[in-house]
């Protein structure tokens, strides 16, 4: 921790810990959550009970207003666009996760939208969810990311100024970043540690402890922790240096086991977290410091 009250403008973001806010995710509804937002104005509204409570930055998969997920640029473009005139001062990150479609259209609306951030699964995976009261899968698919594939998406990101962020469900995710960085694709981006999902690494405290440290050094990274094991893992995020997201995509309920009745709950309790272990919540501006968003930006010039 930074004591003092001097130090350079890095040592005083040293601890400072981004929240990164899942709106809706692609998968679930409102019969599991009735709080999920489908229209743009749900979407721009749960963005600002969010931004409100600590998050700078939204993570958004379409949805079309009956709810059913999208990847049509129009859908991301009106989502985005109500978002932004809420609350202009917001990070805006992009899903490419979608199954199925060719990765031309997986990537079309972050080509047209040029968002700040956008997502990339840096693996092919079995991707599920276990319910041991069920003695069921929740759901349960292939998703496939050739290593082809993660080349063309960071290409394609990079020629617009876009981040990637590389999702990451177990180490040999990580390990796939190191060669990629050898080759001169990955220059500037950041890793989000996915625990908690069937296929990968489970949500154990301890895999996220051995995780980040293998992460390249002076790369951002933050946790997202799935399901209820959330809280657990962002505090063990932001104990040892690490940012993290929340939100409906990834977990429905607040650490005292009710329902959150918005995103803005669910950030609220992660801005708790980050400040009763002597940390402070980034704004905005140290947000896209930290992520060196500006430098990102200029990738696509050089």
């Amino acid at each position: 921790m930074n004591f003092g009250n001097g130090g350079t403008s890095e040592d005083k973001l040293k601890d400072k810990v981004i929240i990164t806010c899942a709106l809706s995710g692609a998968v679930a509804n409102r019969t599991q959550c009735p709080y999920i937002p489908y229209t743009p104005e749900e979407y721009a509204a749960e963005a600002k009970r969010a931004y409100e409570a600590g998050c700078t930055v939204v993570h958004i998969h379409a949805r079309r207003p009956d709810g059913t997920p999208s990847y049509l640029v129009e859908d991301f473009k009106n989502i985005v666009e109500a978002i932004k005139a809420e609350v202009p001062d917001m990070i805006i990150n992009l899903s490419t996760g979608a199954v199925g479609l060719p990765r031309e259209q997986r990537i079309a609306h972050v080509l047209e939208l040029k968002p700040d951030i956008a997502a990339l699964n840096m693996g092919t995976m079995n991707y599920a969810k276990y319910s041991p009261k069920r003695k069921n899968w929740v759901f349960a698919f292939e998703f496939i990311n050739s290593i082809w594939d993660i080349e063309y998406f960071i290409d394609c990101m990079v020629r617009v100024g876009t981040k990637p962020e590389c999702e990451c469900f177990d180490l040999g995710h990580i390990e796939t970043i190191y060669p990629l960085m050898d080759k001169g694709v990955l220059k500037i981006f950041q890793v989000s540690i996915i625990l908690g999902v069937v296929g990968g690494a489970s949500a154990d405290p301890r895999n996220l402890v051995y995780l980040s440290t293998r992460v390249p050094a002076g790369v951002e990274w933050q946790v997202i922790g799935i399901s209820r094991e959330q809280w657990a893992l962002v505090m063990q995020s932001v104990l040892i240096g690490g940012h993290a997201r929340v939100g409906f995509e990834d977990n429905f309920y607040l650490p005292d086991g009710q329902m959150a009745k918005s995103n803005g709950e669910l950030v609220e309790a992660a801005a708790r977290i980050i400040r009763e272990v002597g940390k402070e919540v980034a704004t905005p501006e140290e947000a896209r410091k930290i992520l060196k968003l500006e430098e990102a930006r200029k990738l696509s010039q050089s």
